[in-house]
């Protein structure tokens, strides 16, 4: 199916939403586990306002928060820090779910996580993860202290053996900003016992602006996005392992880097038709991945290049592929072209990328914030996306009829009443069962567990 985004805007009732889609949504879902459910073809109605401030949802749906910035941490390490961005929840013993979240703070950042004996990588740094341990109703049993000593974790992704990779989206070498060591890495954590994992930087899968990945669960392979918004920008690369699959710790054996090259084509931007597709995609061998001297995406990777892309966020795997996002393109800032988003996805198998979703501009409706950040697949058949931009906030769903609805509103003004202004969304994931969206508010830090009739 595909259709205009001026169409989707008016049968979805969201032409104040400031977000919309055109292309074929068919094939976010195919092969998903969600592809042969009957589920998915209309939103949940109209937002309604939240008494307490914090969170407007749908009729018949309800949070509750689980943590917030400034609060405790239950373990007695001290306090939840600041800046909540990717998360990602994992099956535990006895029905618990295990949250691993990230805290995207920079030197700047108004609650450090907490440094702690054996968890610590640079005690110069103030980002790193917290995990939460909670029960079939979502009650917290703990909270604590999973990795610190870390820079900007902004997204990462879930690995199949049940940890997370948390990505530093940053390239300051020890020297830069007070830090001791080098920063950009990949690490990985364990929601369940984080000193199984330490804090041990993953440095054969690069040294760069990292944003988010996805694991091929037959192969083994881990895909990485680059957020380097500024030119030359930011590369999507693969990481082949050399123990592929094998478990908590594997990655640590090291392996090759490579990054796309999509023939004839330097700039995912400048393709604007949805179902556009490139055949015969190349993996070129990164001549540097620990950029010692230079930059990843300034190397030199031979006389055909290697293709770019403005603001890569999102990467998560589905059915036989993995999907990312470039979160928007502006010709201004040195872009072939301009766009709101885009979502490609690549066919290891065919070696074959197509893009699948073009965000605007092609409508009359041209609001500012209307970038895609987060996304994932949604136990109603369809995708939920954090909108991450200016004025109101949302997390919207799409259905799979590619309409477009506001799933949850962030009421926390953090501006004033003259200028009031909200916080963006991160982290959006569903508990193992379905029953469960987790979403973080990242500021202030809040992390939000809302269930209702998700199934409806």
């Amino acid at each position: 199916m595909s259709a205009t985004r001026r169409q989707i805007l008016a049968r979805s009732g969201a032409l104040g939403a400031g977000i919309a889609f055109t292309g074929a949504l068919s094939e976010l879902f195919a092969g998903t586990a969600v592809a042969s459910q009957n589920l998915g073809h209309t939103g949940y109605g109209p937002l309604v306002p939240d008494p307490d401030g914090l969170l407007d949802l749908p009729e018949g749906f309800r949070y509750r928060v689980l943590s917030r910035e400034g609060d405790q941490l239950r373990s007695g390490e001290g306090k939840v820090p600041s800046n909540h961005d990717g998360m990602s929840a994992f099956t535990g013993r006895h029905g618990r779910t295990h949250l691993v979240r990230n805290h995207e703070n920079r030197v700047t950042g108004k609650v450090p996580v907490p440094t702690i004996d054996g968890l610590t990588y640079d005690p110069m740094g103030k980002g790193g993860c917290t995990a939460l341990t909670l029960d079939s109703h979502n009650n917290v049993l703990s909270e604590r202290v999973a990795i610190a000593g870390t820079a900007v974790n902004c997204a990462g992704g879930p690995t199949p053996w049940g940890t997370w990779l948390t990505c530093e989206e940053t390239e300051d070498k020890a020297g830069t900003n007070g830090y001791t060591k080098d920063h950009g890495f990949i690490f990985e954590v364990d929601g369940a016992d984080p000193r199984r994992s330490g804090a041990v930087p993953l440095t054969a899968m690069g040294r760069f602006q990292h944003e988010a990945i996805a694991v091929d669960p037959k192969r083994g392979i881990v895909y990485e996005t680059e957020d380097a918004f500024l030119k030359p920008f930011g590369l999507f690369y693969r990481f082949l392992p050399e123990k592929p699959l094998g478990g908590l710790g594997s990655l640590r054996a090291g392996g090759r880097l490579q990054a796309m090259r999509v023939p004839g084509v330097p700039d995912l931007s400048s393709i604007q038709e949805t179902g556009a597709c490139f055949e015969g995609i190349e993996w070129v061998d990164v001549p540097d991945p620990l950029a010692a001297q230079t930059p990843i995406r300034l190397q030199d990777f031979g006389p055909k290049g290697i293709t770019h892309a403005q603001k890569l966020e999102g990467c998560y795997w589905g059915g036989s592929c993995v999907y990312f996002v470039s979160s928007f393109a502006h010709s201004a800032e040195g872009s072939a072209a301009d766009h709101y988003g885009q979502i490609w996805r690549y066919d290891p198998s065919a070696r074959r990328l197509t893009l699948v979703i073009v965000f605007g501009p092609d409508t009359d409706v041209q609001l500012p914030g209307e970038s895609p950040d987060n996304i994932c697949l949604a136990p109603s058949g369809g995708l939920m996306v954090c909108e991450d931009g200016n004025g109101a906030q949302h997390v919207f769903g799409v259905t799979r009829r590619g309409e477009v609805y506001a799933m949850a509103r962030n009421a926390q003004n953090i501006g004033t009443a003259e200028e009031p202004e909200w916080g963006e969304f991160a982290g959006v994931t569903f508990s193992p069962d379905g029953r469960t969206m987790f979403v973080n508010c990242y500021t202030p830090g809040t992390t939000f567990a809302v269930t209702g009739p998700w199934r409806r």
